[in-house]
């Protein structure tokens, strides 16, 4: 599928060496990774390996998981037999996640999405149950927040004919950036923060959505946002399938009739399905919607808006919840 927008990647492809970079060669992040590992609870040998093949090789393992690619036979038997051998998460299974419990992500509006890439200091949040409600992978702890690459999306990269660009992925922090750097150089390269944020806004205007990422193996923590469509993203359209890789916003889309122009166009953008129409006026299903801002960008009537749905995860506002934390933490000083 083309770019919906009709326009051309804005942002230039040929890789920029990354200041911050250590000498690939030596293998430096992933001493820091390794390390890093040591100190998260639980975090075992098993689930390194596991951070070093989707690392190393992020777009077969999601071209994978997304059926863009397939093993071969005997090579496919290898591969559920690990599978059988990995730990198992407590209660995971039970909370109907499967394989969601560990690999999933937060819908951020727009405004929530720019928090994430303009940190200015290190961020310790841990144990966020009450904005990403899953049973591992929930932390927020961003070392060396500037650091940030575009990455060519491996979901769009997995489809035959995919939307574009494909450089909108991004890899927020340490030790996270200099691994995709250091195995993805021809589809990587590191970028600013104005350019992260100008990333999110085109995804905007094309109506895609911003997910931010979480991995059991990535330290159990947040890593990544993905700016995507619902034609190409594994996790939008397992979400949609019944399988709940994706969280809420903690927002949900509400109409204010009479400001509506019936014009539709709400029901068409919708990544989720979530907008029906009905008479004059937009019909909201507020267990689809997912709370991410798309269908309140195109209503020129400014009919639509988010409101916060308390029966929804909190949201992720990352300066709210720096905000919070920060008492705590002085009071343990």
């Amino acid at each position: 599928m083309a770019d919906p927008s009709g326009k051309d990647a804005p942002f230039p492809s040929t890789p920029k060496p990354a200041p911050w970079l250590h000498d690939r060669r030596q293998g430096p992040s992933w001493r820091t990774f390794w390390n890093e590992g040591r100190d998260v609870a639980g975090y075992s040998l098993f689930d390194f390996l596991h951070a070093y093949v989707y690392a190393r090789w992020t777009y077969l393992y999601i071209g994978l998981g997304t059926g863009g690619r397939h093993l071969p036979g005997w090579l496919r038997s290898v591969a559920g037999a690990v599978a059988r051998l990995a730990p198992q998460t407590t209660g995971a299974d039970e909370a109907g996640l499967g394989h969601a419990r560990g690999y999933h992500g937060k819908v951020v509006p727009l405004d929530h999405a720019r928090q994430l890439v303009r940190v200015e200091q290190d961020v310790r949040l841990t144990d966020l149950e009450h904005v990403i409600p899953y049973p591992v992978a929930r932390d927020i702890v961003l070392h060396n927040p500037d650091h940030i690459v575009a990455l060519e999306c491996p979901c769009r990269a997995s489809r035959p004919s995919p939307c574009l660009p494909l450089e909108v992925c991004l890899i927020v922090g340490e030790p996270f950036a200099s691994l995709v750097l250091q195995h993805h150089t021809p589809h990587a390269r590191s970028i600013g923060a104005d350019e992260a944020e100008q990333i999110l806004e085109a995804e905007h205007a094309r109506g895609h959505v911003h997910h931010a990422f979480f991995k059991d193996a990535m330290l159990g923590r947040f890593y990544a946002i993905c700016n995507c469509c619902p034609c190409c993203c594994g996790a939008m359209q397992s979400t949609r399938n019944g399988t709940p890789m994706l969280a809420s916003s903690g927002y949900v889309c509400v109409v204010d009739e009479a400001e509506c122009l019936a014009c539709g166009a709400c029901a068409d953008c919708c990544p989720f399905d979530a907008l029906a129409w009905s008479s004059a006026a937009p019909v909201i299903d507020g267990e689809r919607c997912m709370g991410c801002g798309v269908c309140v960008s195109i209503c020129e009537g400014e009919a639509l808006s988010l409101e916060r749905d308390p029966a929804k995860p909190a949201p992720l506002l990352l300066e709210e919840l720096m905000a919070q934390a920060q008492p705590k933490l002085l009071a343990r000083a």
